[in-house]
């Protein structure tokens, strides 16, 4: 069975309003590709293709997206008389996707326990539709099946504007926000949960990194995969500006071939 993909691309991501006024965030572009791609690109580098993305904000974008990512990805001849289409040069990606609106304003926790029916009863990846790592995220899967958790996060050191953990032999005692003398790991999403976690979430208005997994934390069923590698998200304007320069560059995150 396909381990599944959940990736949040519902959110308003008000701190990035000179792109979102027009458009959800994880469409906003980095290298003429919407984020939403780059994060599939690294999920799919690892085999990992079966992807459900929960909609909110301007859910009809990504939609037609997806609807034409076949058109926008070969060379098309149109036969107007005969009303045909011939595709060539094709560059098809082995992804199954699934678009489900989550609702305008559901808060992280609601918008997975809307997909209770889609995610069957093994571990599936939990990702943020706006951050790109190198992390080795089968490395991710096998250690939350070895610390036999119920949810796992990678953790990363970025540059100080996060809650932070506090993580004993891979596991989390605490999930907390941000003070001023901390220094450390924070939680980098790219998350695996079992589907036991969506009973630890009660509707709409629960977001799942404040009250479920500070619970978790504290019943020892919250692990940290600890990466000392890339990872940034792309909170405002001046990550988005940062990121565009790296792919140009150095983009840390591109692990796959073209």
């Amino acid at each position: 069975m396909m381990t599944k993909v959940v990736i949040l691309a519902g959110g308003f991501g008000t701190r990035l309003s000179e792109e979102t006024v027009r458009i959800p965030k994880p469409m906003v572009e980095i290298g003429g590709m919407p984020m939403i791609w780059h994060i599939m690109k690294i999920y799919s580098h690892y085999g990992f293709n079966d992807f459900i993305v929960c909609l909110g904000y301007k859910g009809n974008v990504i939609k037609k997206y997806f609807s034409d990512y076949f058109l926008n990805s070969s060379d098309v001849t149109f036969d107007l008389k005969n009303n045909t289409a011939q595709y060539d040069n094709t560059k098809a990606e082995p992804w199954k996707v699934t678009l489900v609106d989550t609702g305008l304003n559901t808060m992280t926790g609601g918008r997975i326990k809307r997909l209770k029916g889609l995610l069957g009863k093994e571990p599936f990846f939990y990702s943020y539709g706006d951050c790109v790592s190198d992390v080795d995220l089968k490395k991710v899967l096998k250690f939350h099946k070895d610390k036999k958790v119920k949810a796992t996060l990678t953790s990363v050191i970025p540059d100080g504007r996060f809650g932070v953990l506090d993580i004993e032999d891979g596991i989390v005692s605490a999930f907390r926000e941000k003070q001023a003398s901390d220094v450390g790991w924070i939680n980098g999403g790219f998350m695996v949960l079992d589907p036991s976690v969506l009973d630890h979430i009660e509707d709409d208005t629960v977001m799942l990194e404040v009250g479920p997994m500070d619970k978790l934390a504290k019943e020892g069923e919250l692990a940290a995969y600890q990466h000392k590698g890339f990872w940034k998200c792309m909170d405002t304007m001046k990550d988005k500006n940062d990121l565009e320069s790296m792919w140009h560059n150095d983009p840390k995150w591109k692990i796959w071939k073209d």
